[in-house]
């Protein structure tokens, strides 16, 4: 066990700290450059206009992410009949291939597509070109991941729902506890900690997009869907610099990183755990 973890996760990630010392190309010469990647990166125009497509999508996804897998989850409640068929249903887009998905997706909204189609029909106007535009693009990344990635989370809250104490929800009823003062005042509380552990995976997740806007939009139009990872593999899988890529992998990682501290650090203040 011992060696298979430094063979297969000690070793990569050594490496991949010496390669973005280099001026590490797939062919020729290797040469030490020191710390000259990174500041390249953080001097080069693109990187920051991937950081930025890439804090919007987070922005947009993980939020959208959590309030709509958690109010399906608070909706398949035990009371509802063929609860567990719904959860197969919500969750069967997850465990599909995501590049098929995205594929298909291509389809339905390029030019001419069931979606242009259906909006000419409906507003008798002209579709947008969806994945022509800028804004219309990258909501449709961010659509395409929700439909997804909400399974998952989905099944995190049913069952930290299913888990709830039925007395201490019995009790609050008895009180006079409308539905709206019991979830806020019950039920988030007691949730917390898989509302935390979600926010934690699906945050991760999200600043490592990349089948997503690299399928469906090639990181177009222009940059404007172009992510950290579809920037780290053009980097080192189209233009052979892999000193560079491995700069910019280890700056995911150390973005990765400082959210996931803040989070732990945040968390005091709201995470709940039972005794």
């Amino acid at each position: 066990m011992v060696v298979g973890f430094g063979i297969f996760m000690v070793y990569p990630l050594v490496a991949s700290v010496v390669v973005s010392l280099y001026d590490w190309p797939v062919f020729g010469e290797r040469t030490f450059v020191g710390l000259d990647n990174y500041r390249a990166l953080l001097d080069a125009s693109t990187f920051w206009t991937v950081l930025r497509n890439t804090m919007v999508f987070v922005l947009a996804y993980v939020p959208a992410n959590i309030a709509i897998s958690l109010g399906l989850a608070v909706w398949i409640s035990p009371r509802i009949r063929g609860r567990g068929l719904y959860r197969a249903l919500f969750f069967l887009p997850a465990v599909t291939p995501l590049v098929a998905n995205a594929v298909v997706w291509q389809v339905i909204f390029s030019p001419g597509g069931f979606a242009a189609s259906t909006w000419s029909s409906v507003t008798g106007g002209d579709a947008p070109n969806f994945l022509g535009s800028s804004t219309w693009a990258m909501a449709i990344v961010v659509l395409l991941s929700l439909w997804q990635g909400i399974g998952y989370n989905l099944l995190i809250f049913s069952a930290g729902l299913d888990a709830l104490p039925e007395d201490v929800m019995e009790a609050a009823t008895l009180d006079g506890a409308g539905v709206v003062r019991r979830f806020r005042s019950i039920v988030l509380p007691l949730l917390s900690p898989s509302l935390f552990f979600a926010l934690v995976m699906t945050l991760i997740s999200s600043f490592q997009v990349f089948a997503q806007p690299f399928v469906l939009t090639g990181g177009g139009p222009g940059d404007a869907t172009e992510t950290l990872v579809t920037y780290l593999y053009r980097t080192g899988f189209e233009r052979f610099d892999m000193g560079m890529a491995s700069a910019i992998a280890w700056v995911v990682f150390g973005l990765i990183m400082l959210v996931t501290a803040l989070q732990f650090l945040g968390q005091r203040r709201w995470v709940h755990y039972g005794d």
